[in-house]
């Protein structure tokens, strides 16, 4: 039995063209009671109308179905293209149709909720680097301009000013060292250099860069108990010192005096390594942990930007994990502390 609600053109137009004939034979019969000429009234007139109303609908409907679907695909239809619109599409039912703009419904708000999003993430982006470099900037200013009114002639002022004013133009430097970095990893333009190499090791090695830091707020930096064993690992080393140094770093600015950092390796599958980095300080809140790899992205901003960085730490991390084809995470709880991990490929051979 057909379906009244998924019906085709030429379905429609039979049944209509059924329901027309078959009233206007019986009343032909009725005055005229001959069976043949019934038979071929009947044929007549079905044929007759099957016809004109599959050309109504094909003509004037359907026309008005192609315009739409050559609107909601905004493209110029090819040769393909436009075979479908004249033979496939008048075999589709109305509700075939409806269901494609529908969909396409769909996905036009889901890209423009997308789109929503990524321009509120744009504008906060350019408030926070507007504010990174307006702070340097302005510190920079101010100590050349007191230079320049009279402070020069002061030797032990102008030093301390002269000090001050090339802090400001490192942290500077280091901001568009490290966004260039990023758009780097992001556009592929920064090729990795892949190499075998024990993943212990390295983070002995940042570990060991970091010491100073660590020591001044006596913290102890380790690796796990049973994860010592050496772990190789197929990755850029350099990139992935990098992510070590950053995320260590974090650890000890936002760790407690007399804290711990662990470091703990894992085998998974055979095939790839997991690397924690845990520590127990401050902890981060659940309602950032899913924008903190964001550039710029701060939980505390007069915190962080009392502790100093640039604020793209977590972000190139990110970036740099990802270039390698894998993930990083984050699992954290206030005043209990925070666990970055990521996979690497073991080794090759």
């Amino acid at each position: 039995m057909l379906s009244q609600k998924n019906l085709s053109p030429q379905q429609l137009a039979a049944l209509t063209a059924l329901v027309l004939s078959v009233p206007i034979t019986i009343g032909l019969f009725v005055f005229e009671p001959v069976w043949w000429v019934a038979l071929i009234s009947f044929a007549v007139i079905y044929l007759g109308s099957f016809a004109l109303i599959l050309y109504t609908l094909q003509t004037f409907i359907y026309r008005k179905i192609k315009l739409i679907y050559k609107f909601i695909y905004q493209i110029k239809a090819s040769k393909r293209e436009e075979f479908y619109y004249k033979n496939i599409l008048p075999q589709k039912s109305i509700d075939e149709v409806r269901e494609d703009v529908e969909k396409w419904a769909q996905q036009r708000k889901a890209e423009i909720e997308i789109l929503q999003q990524n321009e509120a993430y744009r504008k906060e982006f350019l408030q926070n680097l507007s504010h990174e470099l307006k702070t340097p900037i302005f510190a920079i200013q101010g100590y050349v301009d007191t230079l320049l009114d009279g402070a020069m002639e002061n030797t032990a002022v102008n030093k301390k000013f002269l000090q001050n004013t090339a802090r400001n133009v490192d942290r500077l430097v280091n901001l568009v060292d490290d966004l260039d970095e990023i758009s780097a990893l992001e556009s592929g333009r920064q090729e990795l250099n892949m190499q075998n190499f024990v993943i212990q090791e390295l983070v002995r090695d940042a570990y060991e860069t970091l010491s100073i830091k660590a020591d001044e707020k006596e913290i102890k930096c380790t690796i796990k108990k049973g994860c010592e064993f050496p772990l190789t690992v197929y990755a850029d080393k350099e990139k992935i010192r990098q992510v070590f140094i950053n995320l260590i770093d974090n650890a000890i600015k936002y760790g407690k005096q007399n804290g711990h950092i662990e470091s703990s390796f894992y085998k998974v599958d055979g095939q790839k390594v997991l690397i924690e980095i845990s520590d127990d300080g401050a902890g981060i809140s659940e309602d950032h942990l899913n924008r903190i790899f964001e550039r710029f992205y701060r939980t505390d901003v007069a915190r962080s930007r009392k502790v100093g960085g640039s604020g793209l730490g977590l972000s190139i991390c990110k970036h740099i994990i990802e270039a390698h084809g894998e993930t990083i995470h984050v699992r954290s709880k206030v005043d209990v502390g925070s666990t970055f991990g990521f996979t690497l490929q073991s080794k090759r051979d």
